[in-house]
């Protein structure tokens, strides 16, 4: 039992140290009357995030298109950025961080051309 409570004593006293309040250097926060808005901080580990939008006429519908960005510092040092804008079309980020995935094969590529080409009866 006085080894499981010492073990407890030691993982929070690790996790304490390491959970550490980040302060927040600078932050900026506007709303306006047309439904546009900004924000934006910055905290003592030198990470940093900023988004701005506004209200959109999307054919009948009313919307919203926000871009903005975030920086930030991992554990290791590394250095890292994206941006996206979020609309009509989605949301679409940029980042050196996002994953490309492979080409498609060309093989492939032509068999879906083909199907695409010749579409199945439709069975009813």
């Amino acid at each position: 039992m006085f080894k499981t409570v010492l073990a407890c004593a030691l993982v929070a006293a690790v996790y304490g140290a390491a959970l550490q309040p980040v302060p927040i250097v600078s932050q900026t926060g506007d709303v306006r009357p047309d439904g546009s808005f900004e924000w934006s901080y910055q905290s003592g580990d030198g990470s940093a995030q900023q988004q701005s939008g506004q209200l959109k006429q999307i054919g009948k519908e009313a919307g919203e298109a926000v871009q903005g960005s975030a920086s930030w510092t991992d554990p290791e040092g590394g250095q890292h950025q994206l941006t996206y804008v979020a609309d009509e079309n989605g949301y679409q980020p940029q980042s050196a961080d996002i994953p490309v995935p492979p080409p498609i094969p060309q093989a492939i590529l032509r068999a879906l051309e083909w199907i695409a080409a010749h579409p199945q009866p439709q069975s009813k």
